[in-house]
């Protein structure tokens, strides 16, 4: 359920916006997406798990709050990362 060191390494390298970047919002959104990605699957197949659905629900409050942050700070760098993470239709 959980993302690999390396897959997580890969995700700050692509979405950091500078070097020692490892903690802004672009880099957050896109392990959480990860994450998401990879609890919803343990959902479709154990449909009765609550308590990974409340963790699910937690994750994706915290996208959430995260993308707003990102569309309130800059339109441009929200619009960038839904469209390369594929969040919106």
């Amino acid at each position: 359920m959980s993302i690999t060191n390396e897959r997580k390494a890969e995700l700050i390298k692509e979405y950091a916006t500078g070097k020692d970047d490892t903690g802004s919002p672009e880099v957050q959104v896109a392990i959480l997406t990860e994450r998401i990605n990879a609890l919803s699957g343990h959902m479709q197949e154990h449909k009765k798990d609550f308590h990974s659905r409340r963790g699910l629900l937690a994750m994706v409050a915290r996208r959430r709050k995260l993308l707003d942050y990102t569309r309130k700070k800059s339109e441009d760098r929200y619009q960038k990362l839904i469209k390369a993470l594929g969040i919106r239709k």
